[in-house]
């Protein structure tokens, strides 16, 4: 059996000894999902939308749980209502590859027509020449990552190829980083209200991608542009933990993993008071701890945490 599996279990069971809440059904989807459990996963986001449909990424994610089990139907039927809830991504919905099997129906293509539709609508005032460079580059920056993770997650995974799609996926960085940049130095931090969600998302995506120096220059224009939402907090969030940890520090809201040396396996990078984490990430919209460990696919206990944190620095200190 996969560890994996085994860690799910576990989640669901001790989650049954309480009143299921909306959260509680997501998150055991969102756990089935990362273990490859897919029909699972879809009858947990059933459940979890029988309480509640608000969240269009919600919608978005268990469409993606039922085309990987091969529920076409489902798919659609939530996509649409990701559509209707607020999804806007163009870009990522043609090339997500847990859609892929999506794209041979005659509801594909109505589907993309209807997201089509309501982003002319949105847009109609976006810088449309900016807007289209910037879905290129989303595309570009997204692609390759995309099949990286698709070869890195395959057991016994071929290094050489690993090692020869990161090489690829680097020179596409630097392409795209030259062109970001240019857009920051000349026009600033764009909003939503001139790029769109998607373009907006592309300028933190290629800068979170880039090396520590060109995320030092940026980081504070995009603090500035948050302040007047031109960004987003939680992106702004994970760009100050991935420059704080670069730079030798400890991260703020615990966005970033590491390999634990002694265990190799995943874990939450050194952070800063992890008593009140979960707090400061609800102030930049970002999900507790628990839930974001089960996207990572590792278990989250505070006290353990705290536990090995303190192990680490003692460490660090007897070197």
């Amino acid at each position: 059996m996969k560890k994996s599996i085994v860690f799910v279990l576990l989640i669901l069971s001790s989650s049954f000894l309480k009143a299921q809440t909306y959260k509680d059904w997501v998150r055991k989807a969102d756990s089935c999902y990362e273990a490859e459990i897919y029909k699972l996963s879809v009858d947990y986001y059933n459940k979890a939308f029988k309480l509640e449909q608000k969240s269009y990424k919600d919608f978005y994610n268990a469409a993606c749980s039922a085309s990987m089990a091969e529920e076409n139907k489902k798919a659609f039927k939530w996509l649409n209502l990701s559509i209707d809830k607020g999804y806007e991504n163009m870009a990522h919905i043609r090339i997500d590859n847990d859609l892929k099997r999506l794209h041979s129906e005659k509801e594909w293509k109505k589907t993309i027509e209807k997201l089509q539709k309501k982003l002319d609508i949105i847009g109609a005032n976006y810088d449309k020449v900016l807007e289209k460079q910037l879905a290129e580059i989303y595309i570009e920056d997204q692609e390759i990552r995309g099949e990286f993770m698709n070869v890195y997650r395959k057991p016994n995974a071929d290094k050489k190829k690993i090692d020869s799609i990161g090489k690829i996926m680097g020179t596409k960085d630097s392409i795209n980083l030259i062109k970001v940049m240019k857009i920051l130095d000349e026009r600033g931090w764009l909003g939503k209200n001139v790029v769109g969600e998607q373009g907006n998302k592309t300028l933190f995506l290629v800068i979170q991608h880039a090396d520590l120096e060109y995320q030092q220059k940026y980081l504070p224009m995009m603090r500035e542009a948050a302040k007047i939402g031109n960004a987003d907090p939680g992106n702004l969030a994970y760009l100050e933990d991935r420059v704080a940890l670069r730079e030798g520090k400890k991260q703020i809201y615990g966005s970033q993993s590491s390999m634990n040396k002694k265990t190799n396996k995943i874990r939450i990078a050194p952070m800063i008071d992890p008593d009140n984490v979960d707090k400061r990430r609800a102030e930049v919209g970002l999900g507790t701890m628990a839930e974001y460990a089960v996207k990572l696919n590792i278990e989250w206990n505070l006290e353990t945490y705290k536990k090995e944190l303190a192990e680490t620095e003692a460490e660090k200190l007897e070197k």
